[in-house]
């Protein structure tokens, strides 16, 4: 099941005084067209935003914009995810890019000739979130493809480190032309980023990745994508813990931050600045991680969840612009130690050939709420106050984070070590695959953690 390092795709050998023998080609195509990516969306983000507030729209237009783009989105994700273990990778993430710059580009032209209106930035948004649905299945197989070997865990924290190095910009420098030029300038700012990170991922080299044998058809591939998931309790059980948190996250950070920003901190500059904050924590998180390797990976991780519940309880509050970017940076760096360790999981237990159908269960499960809970978080604001709101949202966070951890492979997988292409599970004792699915036995001798992306 193992290959040389050297002979995994995009790798090149390592020659001192150059760059790490885990950074390939393929990587530093992945990893500079991601940073591209997060500097226009991160912006983007805060621009649609305050396109909503300029056209007219309350909370519950945020609402309804933030929901189309995360419905598409999930019911994608599943048909993205066969489809990226059926063709190449890179071409699923090239069109994907094409279909968000064109997007992007025709919602940038509205809002600067001041014709936005709320179903369009609805429809627009939505083309955006189908785009996705079926580049992030892609994108996490092609990154969890090209990194092998004991370093993955380093390859990962830094990957995620540059990721949201750009976070950080893209957030400040969004916030900022938002309240200076207007958010139609960074959505053509995003629109030319997606272009330019197509152009990148059109250059991966997939000629190193094995041929995948032919399956039983699309139906057949979810079917067995699904096998995979169920199979492995330490997997579903997060999934279905993230479902809440994310669902949460996306309504504070879609609806609630920015209503917070407006009407109690000046504006999109602060709210900017706090969302630069959390990625400053997430790069912090990552420099860690690229030291520290965790024994207990699942269990660690988990712990770091609970601050995720910081920036609710701050905006409940609310704290001002220094409490907020405290919290925010905290949240920041616990999540970045959950993610790293879930991406390293992913790619110890996970066969190469099934990385993006499991993948895009893993995403399904994780986004599946946020559809409901961005639409619904205007309806909650005026039925119970938004503060009451926020903490509630704390409050759940907590509690599903708490459940998880009574789960066992959770608090008892254990890293391995292992040598040769992802998804290779390594021979293991007889004893440690009893009563679980292959690769994730409830015994101490094996490990997990989860990943999540701001």
């Amino acid at each position: 099941m193992s290959t040389p390092a050297d002979a995994s795709p995009g790798r090149t050998p390592h020659r001192p005084g150059r760059r790490p023998e885990w950074a390939g080609r393929n990587y530093v195509l992945l990893t500079a067209a991601t940073v591209v990516t997060n500097l226009g969306t991160h912006g983007a983000l805060i621009a649609t935003t305050w396109a909503v507030f300029e056209s007219g729209g309350d909370a519950g237009d945020v609402g309804l914009v933030a929901m189309a783009r995360f419905l598409p989105l999930v019911l994608f994700l599943l048909v993205g995810g066969a489809v990226a273990d059926r063709i190449p990778r890179h071409r699923v993430m090239v069109a994907a890019n094409v279909l968000n710059c064109v997007s992007q580009a025709v919602f940038a032209v509205l809002v600067l000739t001041g014709e936005a209106q709320i179903w369009q930035m609805m429809i627009l948004t939505g083309l955006c979130g189908t785009g996705q649905a079926f580049f992030n299945p892609a994108a996490e197989g092609m990154l969890l493809s090209t990194v092998t070997g004991e370093q993955a865990s380093r390859a990962f924290a830094v990957y995620r480190m540059a990721m949201h190095g750009a976070s950080i910009g893209g957030a400040a420098l969004g916030g900022a032309l938002v309240a200076f030029v207007g958010p139609g300038w960074v959505l053509v700012i995003d629109a030319v980023a997606f272009a330019l990170a197509g152009g990148l991922r059109a250059f991966l080299d997939v000629s190193g990745i094995p041929d995948r044998a032919p399956g039983g058809g699309l139906f057949a591939d979810l079917r067995d994508g699904w096998r995979e998931f169920v199979g492995r309790p330490w997997l579903w059980s997060i999934v279905a813990q993230f479902s809440v948190v994310v669902g949460l996250i996306g309504a504070v950070e879609a609806v609630f931050g920015p209503m917070v920003a407006r009407d109690e901190l000046g504006g999109a500059r602060p709210w900017g600045i706090a969302l630069a904050a959390y990625g400053a924590g997430t790069v912090a998180g990552a420099v860690l991680m690229a030291r520290w390797k965790p024994r207990r990976m699942l269990f660690v991780g988990t712990l770091c969840v609970f601050p995720i519940a910081l920036p609710s309880a701050a905006l409940a509050v609310p704290l001002d612009v220094v409490g907020l970017t405290a919290a925010m940076f905290v949240s920041g760096v616990a999540i970045e130690v959950f993610g790293v360790s879930w991406m390293t999981t992913m790619h110890q237990e996970i066969p190469e050939e099934k990385l993006s159908r499991v993948s895009a269960y893993d995403w399904f499960g994780s986004t599946a709420l946020l559809p409901l809970t961005t639409a619904l978080a205007g309806p909650a604001e005026s039925a119970f106050g938004r503060s009451e709101a926020l903490w509630g949202a704390a409050a759940l966070m907590t509690l599903v984070t708490a459940l998880v951890l009574l789960v066992p492979d959770v608090r008892n997988m254990t890293r391995r070590p292992r040598s040769g292409k992802p998804g290779g599970t390594p021979p293991v004792p007889e004893t440690a695959l009893s009563g679980t699915g292959a690769g994730t036995a409830g015994s101490p001798d094996t490990e997990g953690a989860l990943r999540r992306n701001g």
